[in-house]
């Protein structure tokens, strides 16, 4: 526990016993601990410790979470980018969310070469968002082409396939459930110039 916690549980225990309508002199009869130690630890004048604060904590029918600050975890996302044949996914979200978010890039096509789908299905339901680039979204029987700004929603238990028109890369927000990741992410992590692994 940092020092800077430290001098907070003071405070909050003094907000506690506030909180339970109780004087100092009640507190110190409840927990033995004197009335003066209990001001001064109060104040921040008295260094806490587990002798002092699991009586107080019993007295005032509190948790120690209750009392000892939690630390706020930094709330960044470790970056990591992984590609699956030439599709390269960017995580956006903590491997603990319960849904899986990407921003996904898909290579042009050359000039004159029409991909052939090749759809595919899996368990759960996709949502993208277009950023750049226009995505080829082939679904059941429907084609359709989406553009910058442009949004889909779908479930991917119908055959589904997705590329770029052949017009220039695409990149686009993913997000997905875990199945979905299980399925989409086939390939182990590389490097950003390395876009040669396989499906």
């Amino acid at each position: 526990m940092q020092d800077d916690s430290l001098t907070l549980i003071g405070p909050r225990l003094k907000s506690w016993r506030e909180k339970r309508s109780m004087t100092l002199a009640e507190l110190s009869e409840t927990t033995g601990i004197s009335s003066s130690t209990l001001s001064r630890l109060e104040a921040g004048k008295r260094a806490p410790n587990l002798e002092l604060v699991i009586p107080i904590a019993r007295a005032l029918r509190l948790e120690l979470d209750d009392i000892v600050p939690r630390a706020t975890p930094d709330p960044r996302v470790t970056r990591t980018t992984k590609h699956v044949g030439k599709v390269q996914f960017e995580t956006l979200s903590p491997e603990s969310s319960p849904v899986q978010t990407y921003k996904v890039t898909f290579p042009a096509n050359p000039v004159g070469v029409v991909a052939v789908p090749d759809p595919k299905v899996h368990d759960g339901h996709e949502w993208l968002y277009i950023l750049s680039g226009h995505l080829r979204l082939v679904i059941g029987e429907q084609e359709v082409v989406l553009g910058p700004g442009e949004a889909a929603e779908f479930d991917t238990r119908i055959p589904h396939w997705l590329s770029a028109t052949g017009a220039g890369p695409v990149e686009m927000l993913s997000i997905f459930s875990k199945e979905g990741k299980r399925i989409h992410l086939r390939a182990s992590p590389t490097t950003k110039s390395d876009t040669s692994a396989g499906n």
